[in-house]
């Protein structure tokens, strides 16, 4: 429960939670999961969204958030999500795998890294395609959070530059449509959720970690790796989703309340990210961590390897659908 209660609440406030026959009526629980650590930008932003939602439906909804895959794990989201079991949970978009493939729209080398196009997602006809799909899933999207257009790829010893860095590199993966990339450079991608990747690191499983610039600093890779490039590879997204009987039996005011929270935390998200990136590259270099910012030439040279194999990846995986969102989104 978002808001304490104390003995300052006032008689009107009191009288507020009683219908006409005297009873108290009880606000709507949703319980909300997401992966994330507290210190993430995108986690206080979720924690800003909800206290919006609280605020517009005047204490009809009551929001519990759990972070850190406390309630449910990143992959059990979307299905608990659709069954029922819990209210509301966020993913990132390479999160739905097979699942959902067209989710990866925004994974493409380069592709969607301006601020401009961020600005515009929510609510585009991008936007509102993926919507469709994934109610087909069982889920309501409720609200589209960029987490960032600023990829960082860490490693000991020396930096992934070029293409021919990653030759045999055991890196985080993403999933097979985002890794693609890689593994025409001849990495060795392993799927695996942010909250994993540390232990990972830190044990030898993976030599190399993939994640935003910020998630970087707030997950401390710089406890376990002196090296890290940063490059506008792609764009990641957390969006938030709810179980559809659960929205449709709000009231039109709760309704109102879920739907207005999702664009004002569409955009608080973008800044959040955009000021978090800005600071992230000298944290990382405060903490000892050797920092390479990619040039046009480093960026050339990647997209030439890693695009053609993304597109084939993900034209096979999503088939006319894929198609029909690329140029949606073009």
């Amino acid at each position: 429960m978002r808001k304490l209660f104390t003995m300052a609440v006032g008689l009107s406030a009191v009288l507020g939670t009683f219908g006409a026959t005297g009873v108290a009526s009880a606000a709507t629980e949703m319980r909300c999961s997401h992966q994330l650590p507290p210190a993430h930008h995108i986690a206080k932003v979720i924690d800003q969204w909800a206290a919006e939602i609280e605020t517009l439906s005047d204490g009809e909804i009551d929001v519990q958030v759990f972070g850190a895959n406390s309630l449910t794990g990143a992959k059990e989201n979307a299905t608990a999500v659709a069954k029922g079991d819990i209210d509301c949970a966020f993913s990132i978009n390479p999160q739905w795998g097979k699942t959902l493939p067209l989710m990866n729209v925004t994974l493409g080398p380069f592709a969607v890294s301006s601020l401009e196009a961020l600005q515009k997602w929510d609510g585009s006809e991008a936007a509102g395609f993926l919507e469709e799909k994934l109610m087909t899933k069982g889920v309501k999207n409720v609200v589209w959070l960029f987490t960032t257009r600023s990829t960082a790829i860490t490693s000991s010893g020396k930096p992934l530059i070029k293409p021919a860095d990653f030759e045999g590199v055991k890196i985080r993966g993403l999933g097979p449509v985002p890794d693609a990339g890689f593994v025409a450079m001849g990495a060795a991608p392993s799927a695996m959720s942010g909250s994993k990747v540390y232990q990972a690191l830190s044990t030898g499983v993976i030599d190399a970690g993939l994640t935003d610039v910020s998630a970087a600093v707030s997950r401390k890779y710089y406890e376990v790796q002196d090296h890290v490039t940063v490059l506008p590879l792609f764009s990641i997204y957390f969006h938030g989703y709810v179980n559809p009987a659960w929205y449709d039996g709000l009231s039109d005011k709760g309704k109102m309340a879920v739907d207005e929270a999702g664009k004002k935390a569409a955009v608080w998200a973008i800044e959040a990210s955009e000021a978090s990136a800005a600071d992230a590259p000298e944290q990382l270099a405060a903490k000892g961590m050797k920092v390479h910012i990619a040039t046009d030439e480093d960026i050339k040279a990647l997209n030439a390897v890693m695009a053609p194999a993304f597109y084939k990846a993900f034209s096979d995986a999503s088939g006319e659908d894929g198609k029909k969102l690329l140029d949606l989104l073009n």
